[in-house]
């Protein structure tokens, strides 16, 4: 966008927009034009909401989980299993399991995956902490709940290997067919993974 279309303020917004997951130059634009043209019932309320999210967010030192406390709901929360921990890479995969009501477990959020190529080895992620979660006595199993990707089954070969040692069932999510899914739209992988975890109807 031109310099002379829009104030420096209005070309921030845009820019600050741009940057957000699935938003590109176009698609920030128009959210900022929707932004400002209802500034009192959108631009102003997300203002707020976002200023008083930046002040109290905080990453949960249990389990990496983003929330407004320490240690966050989910730790908090005493009808949680304390015997089943479930792996994931993100917060936004905590987010989405919890979403889905899929499990009362509690959480360990690694912070992404093992991926030599682009530097990222186990001392950048949050291992070391989840083996000591493992050892606990009352943890019996950890189920790895990462991306079907390279380099999400590259990590859960590593924490296999690495949990061996702590005596608890290591376990990973199922994958296969989706629910609702049609055969004829997925890709080869998945229908091969689903053709190995077949189970008795």
């Amino acid at each position: 966008m031109a310099a002379s279309t829009v104030g420096p303020e209005i070309e921030k917004l845009i820019q600050a927009l741009s940057r957000l997951p699935g938003l590109g130059p176009r698609s920030a634009r128009r959210a900022a034009l929707a932004l400002i043209k209802k500034k009192e019932t959108l631009l102003v309320p997300l203002a707020n909401a976002a200023r008083e999210a930046a002040e109290a967010a905080k990453v949960c030192s249990l389990c990496g989980n983003i929330d407004s406390r320490d240690p966050c709901s989910v730790c908090s929360d005493p009808s949680r299993d304390p015997s089943t921990i479930v792996v994931v890479e993100d917060v936004g995969d905590l987010w989405a399991l919890e979403r889905a009501a899929a499990t009362k477990a509690r959480y360990h959020v690694l912070g992404g995956v093992l991926a030599p190529l682009d530097g990222i080895g186990p001392d950048d992620l949050a291992i070391d902490s989840l083996l000591g979660r493992a050892a606990a006595p009352e943890v019996t199993e950890i189920i790895l709940a990462v991306n079907a990707t390279v380099e999400g089954q590259t990590t859960a070969h590593y924490l296999t290997d690495e949990l061996a040692s702590c005596h608890v069932q290591v376990t990973r999510l199922a994958h296969g067919v989706p629910v609702g899914g049609e055969l004829d739209y997925l890709d080869d992988g998945t229908l091969a993974a689903a053709m190995r975890a077949r189970t008795a109807f």
